[in-house]
């Protein structure tokens, strides 16, 4: 008749949705140094999953080669790392009496793990970190929770009510606390059992754990968590976890709807009387605490399977004493036995029955033992009281009786409760009945050693420093000559580094005296944060046989009142606007001002001083800031030197910077901590900076920044850009001269302009030959803006200047009002009117025929394309697309032609007479 509880956990790894998971836990082992173990370990239900319709399992058993753990900063869920776990074993989950197996439950244990480096520069945050691993899902078979199956393949989502999967999920606190390496390893939780439970039979496990670093640990019931998504393994995610959603009429406070539910102690003792049969799910979360703070956290999820199992009977314990005629203490007995029985007559006697004995189901035979437990003390030990054998059989209704026998000391000083439990096996876990028992043992004679001097039980003393030496004899004597033992505690310091010292007088059976001497030189011995001393010396003797009296004690409460006199150094500065008794100065600068002054500090006594300075927040070296530490005796002085440089400055993040400066006088006699000390708070201003000047000039060196110059279409358009700066100290600003935007009615293009850098004397040429693309719609006229800008880069402070440049172009004027056709000419070489042209004929006499004789201009609207010769019988005789043509009738007769030019738009026709 056997078994009771599953408690299974999980970690897994599969590839695909899995049916199994049981529940699971991490560990994280500290090994030495920094480096740590972490442990993965899960349980799969080799049963419970979902199954085919011929009984097999539909989702087979796999283990995945590793798995990945993601480890979080608790103050702010930031990822730190992931954490390769690669599979180390796979072992079967054992029954508390396998022959109550009957294959209900058939568990495996995974164990995934790694070494791992937390490193003190990385896992130092005050609030810890965690570490999480998600897997989908749980058994379909769960009754008090939301676990369906999964549709194949799986439909993604995040409703709770389509399926229940497993965060696993531990905390741990950092590696290292106020400066100093802070060791911890997790708590190891007990080895999970195969068990099931029976319904309306009481179930019980013991399920604390133990903690390498002796944490305390709390134990209670929480809600499982499930996975942020039906997927598989879903992706790493911080908390908040989401939790499993219950099924009604099911709780945290209702996990089973047993009576009395499922519980669980502080001390982890978990109970529970189920009242239906299935199989639910529930989670135990330990915290761990250390000094009454809480510094880490396990869980574990587990699954309980409730069946029904044969009727059982409990065993029945009942007790009597040696001199009793029978057994009448059923529940509770007390007993008393004074320091002159024997070992052999310091005992009692038990008997345990079972009804399971006498029934034919069960053969006529029932499987019963007897254990111990003390009730109001802890002793590893406490089995020794029971008899070699502690088993038996019982036959057709026979009883077995044991002899419990009590040690001559007691466990603690006056009556002790131990409980004498009877079980049996049944299944699934042994049915108990428990027989308490109050023991009050007196022990052996002994009489308790004592201090006889001083003759007060609290020395307590006030004496000046170097007044002389001190000294107390101290003596303790026992009655019954026992050899003594002498020790000692102090509040915190050691004897010796303050001066004092124990010299032992006589040292013999029933006496003991020693000397305390305290010499205290302040030269000698450090008073500077201590100067009040507090110890107990303890009295015991060491042969008395059960060690419950305790030891005498003497208290010392000694202090030095009167020190040397030591007058305070003063400290002071120079060269700046401030009075000497100042302790807070504030100052203000500009970046690339020079800031120099001079700290001194002194001292009447002529003490050895140590003068230095640092800044508040801020490290001096890093701005290139000088305090040179000096010391010497009397007078000493440092001079403070900051070229404020740009660099690493960044007024919106930081405009103040403080500088404390301390002296110390810490070499006088008694090596007192006497400081002074000031500070500076420099506030800083932006630099000054002398705007750039930009000045735009045409090619006749005319400045025309800001105007608006008109051009024709045809003529270039050219200007020079200059940059000056007068800024000289600490250097020459560097400047940046660039064309900021180029607007018109069509966007202009095709002109040149390269931005440049350097430092003042800047130059650039603009330079741009429009054509006609430059109008459009018939406007020929257009106007044009240029912005130009020339900025320097003085840190904090930077300045530009911007300059716009408006140009009007217009087209050529092709008007008509100019045009002269001439009509004859004498190509007789005289070089006067030789030829026949329309443009570009040379001046003779200083007549010039340019302004008489000329063809409309050319434009965006109108060109020329040829002009053509015709003799009086309409013969071509000469023709020319050159503006500027010469005709010098060549073999041509005197007389009347003709001619026409034409234009793109129109033609001008006239008459020429060829004269010799």
């Amino acid at each position: 008749m056997k078994k009771a509880f599953l408690t299974l956990f999980l970690l897994i790894a599969f590839p695909v949705v899995a049916s199994h998971i049981v529940g699971g836990e991490f560990e994280l082992l500290h090994i030495s140094g920094s480096r740590y173990r972490l442990n993965l370990i899960y349980y799969f239900d080799k049963n419970n999953g979902f199954k085919n319709p011929d009984g097999s399992q539909s989702e087979p058993e796999l283990v995945d080669p590793n798995l990945t753990a993601y480890i979080y900063q608790k103050s702010n869920n930031a990822l730190i790392r992931s954490v390769l776990l690669p599979f180390l074993t796979k072992s079967r989950v054992s029954y508390t009496q396998p022959s109550c197996s009957k294959g209900e439950i058939v568990t495996d244990k995974l164990i995934y793990s790694a070494e791992i480096n937390l490193e003190e520069s990385t896992f130092n945050d005050p609030e810890g970190y965690y570490v999480s691993w998600q897997r989908c899902c749980r058994n379909y078979a769960i009754d008090n929770i939301y676990s369906p199956r999964q549709p194949n393949p799986p439909v993604l989502t995040t409703d709770r009510t389509k399926y229940a999967g497993q965060t696993f999920y531990l905390e741990f606190p950092p590696v290292t606390k106020d400066g100093l390496p802070f060791i911890n390893s997790s708590p190891k939780l007990f080895p999970p059992l195969n068990d099931y439970a029976c319904s309306f039979k009481p179930y019980y496990v013991d399920f604390a754990g133990v903690d390498d670093d002796k944490d305390s640990l709390v134990y209670s019931l929480i809600t499982p968590l499930t996975t942020i998504s039906n997927q598989a393994v879903p992706p790493s995610a911080p908390e908040p976890y989401p939790e499993v959603l219950w099924k009604s009429p099911f709780s945290l406070t209702n996990l089973i709807n047993g009576s009395p539910d499922l519980r669980i102690t502080k001390d982890g003792l978990l109970t529970c009387t189920a009242r239906i049969q299935g199989l639910f799910v529930f989670a135990v979360k330990v915290d761990e605490f250390r000094k009454g703070l809480k510094i880490g956290e396990s869980r574990r999820d587990f699954q309980m399977l409730v069946v029904d199992c044969p009727v059982a009977s409990p065993p029945q314990i009942t007790g009597k004493k040696l001199t009793d005629g029978d057994f009448k203490y059923s529940k509770n007995m007390s007993v008393s036995f004074d320091n002159t029985v024997a070992d052999g007559d310091r005992c009692i006697n038990v008997r345990v029955s079972d009804l399971d004995s006498t029934k034919p189901d069960q053969n006529f035979t029932e499987n019963i033992g007897i254990r111990i437990v003390g009730l109001n003390f802890k002793n590893p030990n406490l089995n020794q009281v029971l008899p070699a054998v502690t088993t038996a059989t019982l036959t057709n209704g026979s009883t077995k009786d044991f002899t419990i026998c009590f040690p001559q000391c007691p466990y603690i000083n006056g009556p002790y409760q131990v409980g004498i439990i009877a079980y049996d096996d049944a299944c699934s876990l042994p049915l108990l009945d428990t027989l308490k028992i109050i023991v009050n043992v007196e022990p052996p004679p002994n009489a308790r050693a004592r201090f006889t001097k001083p003759s007060t039980k609290l020395v307590t003393q006030s004496i000046d420093e170097g007044s002389g030496i001190y000294s107390w004899d101290i003596e303790g004597v026992d009655a019954d000559n026992d050899d003594l033992l002498l020790s000692f505690t102090t509040d915190g310091f050691v004897l010796a580094e303050r001066g004092f010292t124990l010299a032992p007088i006589v040292q013999q059976p029933g006496l003991l005296r020693t000397r305390l001497t305290w010499d205290p030189k302040c030269e000698v011995y450090d008073f500077t944060k201590k100067n009040r001393f507090k110890f107990k010396f303890l009295l015991d003797d060491i042969d008395k046989p059960c060690n419950l009296n305790l030891p005498d004690t003497l208290l010392f409460d000694l202090r030095i009142t009167n020190f040397p006199k030591n007058s305070d150094p003063t400290i002071s500065t120079e060269g700046l606007a401030a009075p000497a008794s100042a302790r807070k100065i504030k100052i203000e600068h500009k970046v690339f001002d020079q800031v120099n002054f001079k700290v001194k500090g002194s001292d009447v006594d002529n003490d050895f001083l140590v003068l230095s300075g640092k800044g508040v927040g801020f490290d001096l070296s890093d701005y290139g800031i000088t305090f040179p530490q000096v010391s010497g005796k009397g007078n000493i002085f440092s001079n403070f030197l900051w070229n404020i440089k740009c660099d690493k400055i960044d007024l919106k993040k930081k405009d103040t910077y403080t500088v404390q400066f301390i002296v110390l006088d810490n070499m006088n006699k008694c090596h007192f901590y006497k400081t002074d000390t000031v500070e500076v708070e420099i506030n800083l201003k932006t630099p000054d900076n002398a705007k750039p000047s930009l000045t735009a000039y045409d090619l006749a060196k005319k400045s025309i920044t800001n105007s608006s110059p008109e051009y024709i279409l045809g003529q270039p358009i050219e200007f020079n850009l200059l940059g000056l700066d007068a800024d000289l100290l600490p250097a020459k600003d560097n400047l940046m001269l660039k064309l900021i935007d180029a607007k018109g009615a069509v966007t202009p293009t095709g002109f040149t302009f390269s931005d440049i850098k350097g430092v003042s004397g800047l130059q650039s040429l603009f330079s741009w030959s429009p054509d006609c693309s430059i109008f459009k719609d018939g406007v020929y006229a257009n106007n044009y803006t240029f912005r130009f800008s020339l900025s320097d880069d003085r840190c904090l402070n930077a300045k530009a200047d911007t300059i716009a440049i408006n140009l009007k172009i217009s087209d050529v004027n092709g008007s008509e009002k100019a045009v002269y056709l001439p009509n004859v000419f004498t190509p007789n070489g005289d070089t006067f009117n030789d030829y026949f042209a329309l443009e570009g004929i040379e001046s003779k006499e200083g007549f010039n025929f340019d302004e008489l004789v000329a063809l409309p201009k050319e434009n965006c609207v109108q060109h020329f394309e040829s002009v053509k010769i015709f003799n009086r019988w309409g013969d071509l005789v000469f023709e020319s697309t050159d503006r500027k043509f010469r005709w010098h009738a060549p073999q041509e007769s005197a007389g009347v032609y003709y001619y026409v030019v034409k234009y793109n738009n129109k033609e001008y026709k006239s008459p020429l007479s060829v004269r010799y």
